[in-house]
């Protein structure tokens, strides 16, 4: 059984977390590592989350993240290959379904890099549809309470709908 899907009340601490585990990642993947961003609900100011930083780094290569599984473990970071997607490196640091940190690595400005950044910027931007997102995954994390993976399911729809929609505005400028 999955771990419990948990919403917590947004904090600041995830923002100084975020920092200092970006001056670790900098200092080992130093000049292969185009940007470091923090993404997910922990990146929203006011957005409540599963209490998982989501980190992404940017790189001209995906072959270059091999290089790094070895210095990446020895930090607590553990290789996790998904076939179902190809274009991501994905490397969780805690225990399997309990993580506290997601690292995410894909090309510097592939679609998946945008996707992540318009859709964190979007609901920074505008807090009516962060309140929006709130509200979903709190009524989503009661639904499936013990299904990470339905609850994760359950958001694609909106979470896609933001990006087509920043994605929109960023054509009518």
């Amino acid at each position: 059984m999955d771990k419990q899907v948990v919403i917590e009340k947004y904090t600041s601490n995830w923002a100084l977390s975020f920092k200092e585990e970006q001056k670790f990642l900098r200092g080992i993947m130093s000049n292969k590592a185009i940007s470091i961003e923090h993404i997910g609900s922990t990146s929203v100011k006011g957005l409540g989350a599963k209490p998982i930083l989501d980190i992404m780094v940017g790189v001209r290569n995906l072959e270059e993240v091999d290089d790094f599984i070895e210095p990446l473990g020895n930090i607590g970071y553990e290789h996790v290959f998904h076939r179902e997607f190809p274009n991501r490196r994905f490397f969780r640091k805690g225990l399997w379904r309990a993580g506290t940190h997601h690292l995410h690595i894909y090309k510097y400005e592939s679609e998946e890099w945008n996707n992540n950044i318009l859709f964190r910027d979007y609901l920074r931007k505008y807090t009516d549809i962060r309140d929006q997102y709130n509200q979903l995954k709190l009524k989503l994390a009661q639904k499936y309470t013990f299904d990470r993976g339905a609850y994760t399911e359950a958001k694609a729809p909106f979470i896609t709908d933001v990006i087509q929609k920043a994605k929109y505005e960023i054509n009518c400028r």
